[in-house]
């Protein structure tokens, strides 16, 4: 992001309206090198098609927030190999982490991984500091420390079934296989805050909440995602988790978020409502139905309607209801921010 887009996207966090619809996206493998055209073995393993495929992106679309903008990963891998994880790239679908866990009881010798040193994690953060003169040229810089969250990992490492399971069976040992990843991830995000100077934000992913009652998100997911965030004392704590959040969504503020980009279980409205709009809202669009398979015109009728239908303009930015999803096309993103440059608030 740029110093403009940065502070924009800090004002928009302290409740201001500037006007003009913010319009923002997360982008990363599932939808960027098949849009740059190339394949996704030469997006992973070509740093300089890496920051092309970015800097198209950020030119083409120059009015919108990409978030957390040059985002440096191997896909649903990057954690996990840290662990040991066996990884699998094909060149056209996405890599694939093996479990490491095969029984509850083999938490008990998990060993906490270095991360400046442990599975694709140094190669993802060098790639950003070798190409950080390129990115700082355009007027960006790096403003995200980035991971999948605690649970995610944590089922990556287990396999989502077996970990869902242990959750009922073996709680103690998923208290520890979360005490482990969690003690990682503050380690893993510190190391990214040293690199790069310019980061004040943090972003995780964790679709895993959505997977969680209430009762076992408040147990075994929100106090170590709020530590997480805690730890860090940046200035925005960017949340992603597009399953299922109604059970969970109204103790995000207290976790420490204060920018959530959820999928489509609620409308903006409610969640806007059930949170006191304490949280700023990234989304609104659906991601698959309408942004990837809907025609410009459907794209258009469908973001005016949302951005009619607001109770409150304060705290929001468009975007889809979830990170780009594939097969996006750029006739379709531009229905959607002419759309929104129709409105000011």
């Amino acid at each position: 992001m740029t110093d403009k887009q940065w502070y924009s996207l800090l004002a928009v966090l302290r409740g201001e309206c500037s006007g003009n619809v913010s319009v923002g996206f997360i982008i990363d493998c599932p939808w960027l090198p098949k849009w740059y055209g190339i394949s996704l073995v030469d997006y992973f393993s070509n740093d300089e098609l890496w920051l092309r495929a970015n800097l198209k992106a950020i030119n083409t679309f120059p009015d919108v927030w990409f978030l957390p903008g040059f985002w440096s990963e191997y896909g649903m891998c990057t954690e996990p190999s840290a662990f040991g994880a066996k990884c699998t790239f094909w060149k056209e679908e996405f890599p694939y982490a093996d479990r490491v866990i095969l029984r509850p009881e083999e938490i008990d010798n998990l060993i906490l991984p270095d991360p400046a040193v442990s599975g694709l994690l140094p190669f993802m953060l060098n790639r950003l500091i070798i190409n950080r003169e390129n990115i700082e040229a355009t007027g960006h810089k790096i403003r995200f420390s980035v991971s999948r969250g605690p649970l995610n990992i944590a089922s990556f490492l287990m396999g989502a079934t077996e970990f869902m399971m242990a959750v009922v069976m073996e709680p103690e040992r998923i208290h520890r296989l979360m005490r482990i990843v969690t003690d990682f991830l503050k380690r893993w995000h510190r190391i990214q805050r040293e690199a790069f100077s310019s980061i004040d934000g943090t972003m995780m992913l964790d679709d895993i909440v959505g997977f969680l009652s209430e009762e076992d998100f408040l147990t075994f997911g929100f106090p170590y995602i709020k530590e997480i965030y805690d730890e860090a004392k940046t200035t925005v704590n960017f949340f992603h988790n597009d399953a299922d959040f109604r059970a969970s969504v109204k103790h995000y503020p207290a976790m420490g978020v204060n920018l959530y980009n959820p999928g489509i279980y609620m409308t903006i409205n409610e969640i806007k409502d059930i949170t006191e709009n304490k949280l700023t809202l990234l989304g609104g669009i659906p991601p698959r139905d309408v942004l990837a398979a809907g025609t410009p015109d459907k794209i258009a009728r469908t973001t005016g309607e949302l951005l009619a239908g607001l109770n409150t303009h304060s705290r929001f930015i468009l975007s889809c209801a979830g990170g780009m999803p594939p097969d996006v096309s750029t006739e379709n993103l531009n229905a959607l921010i002419k759309e929104a440059g129709r409105f000011t608030y």
